[in-house]
């Protein structure tokens, strides 16, 4: 752990923490424009995920892709994104990202420029999937790890 390490360290109230193990975390990412948003990161504040034991890289791979099933199953999104990036924060995090033919930036990376305006109605509608796929993945994560 690294006390400048924004992973390491977030702002009090600043995650919203579904899960949390010896290995890993699990949060919600409340993104406005991507509802399905969210993040595994490292308890240890390596940068890359050999830089981990084989059983650790076994359990957050097992994780994502868990929780990607269970968005697929909730959301029905066209496709689920995983980024593994560590360029801004060299911490070992992945963003597991539902994604939509008709969200901002699509078939962009949520992170590309904004192209079209999504639907206010159906960004309300992936909300409440969004919330529901977090309740599942909570759930998940606890009987699994």
């Amino acid at each position: 752990m690294t006390k400048e390490c924004p992973l390491c360290n977030p702002p009090q109230g600043q995650e919203k923490v579904l899960f949390s193990n010896s290995v890993f975390r699990i949060i919600q990412v409340e993104e406005p424009q991507f509802p399905g948003y969210f993040r595994v990161i490292s308890q240890k504040h390596v940068k890359e995920m050999s830089d981990l034991p084989v059983n650790e890289q076994i359990l957050i791979i097992e994780a994502l892709s868990k929780m990607e099933e269970i968005i697929i199953e909730t959301m029905q999104p066209t496709k689920v994104n995983w980024a593994q990036l560590g360029n801004m924060v060299p911490h070992l995090h992945w963003h597991l990202i539902a994604r939509y033919e008709d969200d901002a930036t699509f078939p962009g990376s949520i992170w590309s420029s904004v192209i079209q305006k999504t639907e206010l109605e159906h960004i309300k509608d992936r909300e409440a999937k969004a919330k529901e796929a977090a309740l599942k993945i909570t759930r998940m994560a606890e009987e699994r790890f």
